[in-house]
């Protein structure tokens, strides 16, 4: 991929998380400045609810959550993103396109930004990355397999 520019991606750990684990729970808030570029990872045990509390981040609802979850004994990261509905501006069809062309970027962000829980993980590299778009129209919410963490690092 190589679209991420790693200078620009700032991450934080969260209160009981460090960058080997532990993987459960393990969340990742994604957020970014339109201005900058810059990128701002969370990395904890619930989401960053700060990070995405002010009037530009509910007015865009362009941020990205995502959570290791087990799907039936293996893992997965299930990846959120607000499509439709609430506050979001914009049309749904603009937004899903959008969304859709910037989510490599995005993942590239938490597979770089968690690459210490990676190596000390190798297993997790070949885990099925599931994306899970949000929207009130029924044609444009969905979930998607967008490949594994080894494509994105």
């Amino acid at each position: 991929m190589n679209r991420l520019r790693p200078e620009k991606l700032h991450v934080t750990f969260g209160v009981g998380t460090g960058p080997t684990g532990p993987l459960a729970p393990r969340c990742y808030t994604l957020t970014h400045s339109d201005r900058t570029g810059d990128l701002y990872l969370t990395i904890g045990p619930d989401y960053n609810r700060r990070q995405i509390s002010g009037w530009y981040a509910r007015l865009m609802r362009d941020e990205v959550l995502a959570e290791w979850q087990y799907d039936k004994a293996d893992p997965a990261l299930h990846v959120h993103c607000h499509v439709s509905g609430g506050w979001a501006l914009g049309p749904a069809r603009w937004r899903d396109a959008i969304l859709c062309r910037e989510l490599p970027l995005a993942l590239e962000a938490l597979c770089c930004g968690d690459r210490a829980l990676y190596e000390a993980h190798p297993e997790l590299d070949q885990a099925p990355i599931q994306v899970h778009l949000h929207a009130r129209q029924s044609d444009l919410d969905r979930v998607e397999t967008w490949g594994v963490p080894a494509e994105y690092r």
